[in-house]
């Protein structure tokens, strides 16, 4: 029967032995086909990018009442839930249903809670009690220190920065920083992060006022920010005239600005104080 069938093709093909050759064409096409195949895949961590996390920011204790879970006056979103315990801001959004809003913890959002939880206790007298957590006794202080274990290591709750409490940041307004003593905090590697900060400050001057934009404005004005030009100078000129052009930071004069432009000036100063909330930590020497 095969033998016959060989005879078919060979009639077919006018080719002595044909079936030998169309069984070796197809083992090479076959072999082709595996070894260079038309579309290799792709591993998919090779296409897809994870997004960066946001870089460690210092939080005044107004900002940190904002994260308190609730929903945004203005927008209607629904506010992440955010405590500090003994200075250490915690992103507890993932445990919502005990610190968020009706959670058996609610108090506890958009606070320091370090005294409270040291001491299992719900009184208000206890919290934002940043100072206390250093004058705890030795079994409150292991119990404190459990708190904190518990946040980073058992539950994973992401950290998102330090809080500064605003009795170390009151005895900052009334300085009078110079032009060369303000280039040296422009938040970049290398400098000095002060003692209870999450990172270094970023000194950001308009008008006479110099504001810290490390409290919440290091993704624009930090070293990857696209405002990073204007860290450690004088920007009134510049964002006055909505300029990056470098001859507005040289120049820091508004004597010769437009009223509009003045206006714009005072704008920019009425948003870093009241709606980003930067603290003011010096006067700028004219």
């Amino acid at each position: 029967m095969l033998s016959s069938l060989f005879g078919q093709l060979d009639s077919l093909t006018g080719i002595e032995g044909s079936f030998g050759y169309i069984i070796i064409v197809v083992v090479t096409v076959l072999g082709h086909s595996y070894m260079n195949p038309p579309h290799p895949p792709k591993a998919a961590d090779a296409t897809e990018e994870e997004d960066e996390p946001e870089p460690p920011r210092n939080f005044t204790q107004k900002q940190l009442a904002y994260f308190d879970g609730k929903n945004d006056e203005k927008t209607g979103d629904e506010k992440p839930v955010y405590l500090s315990v003994h200075g250490i801001v915690f992103d507890v959004s993932d445990g919502r249903n005990f610190y968020g809003p009706d959670g058996p913890y609610e108090a506890f959002a958009g606070h320091e809670c370090g005294v409270a939880l040291a001491k299992m206790s719900f009184d208000k007298e206890h919290l934002d009690n940043l100072d206390g957590c250093d004058k705890l006794n030795h079994g409150e202080k292991m119990e404190l220190e459990g708190w904190i274990e518990k946040f980073k290591y058992y539950r994973n709750y992401p950290e998102k920065g330090r809080l500064v409490p605003d009795s170390k940041l009151e005895g900052l307004k009334d300085r009078v920083i110079d032009p060369k003593d303000l280039l040296k905090h422009k938040g970049e590697d290398g400098e000095e992060v002060p003692e209870g900060y999450a990172t270094a400050s970023i000194y950001v001057a308009l008008g006479t006022k110099v504001f810290d934009a490390s409290f919440g404005g290091v993704e624009h004005y930090g070293p990857k920010g696209g405002y990073n030009k204007f860290a450690g100078r004088d920007v009134s000129r510049a964002l006055a005239k909505m300029s990056f052009d470098p001859a507005d930071l040289e120049n820091t004069s508004t004597d010769d600005l437009e009223e509009k432009q003045l206006k714009c000036l005072a704008d920019w100063i009425k948003t870093f104080e009241e709606k980003k909330t930067y603290p003011i930590v010096g006067k700028l020497e004219k």
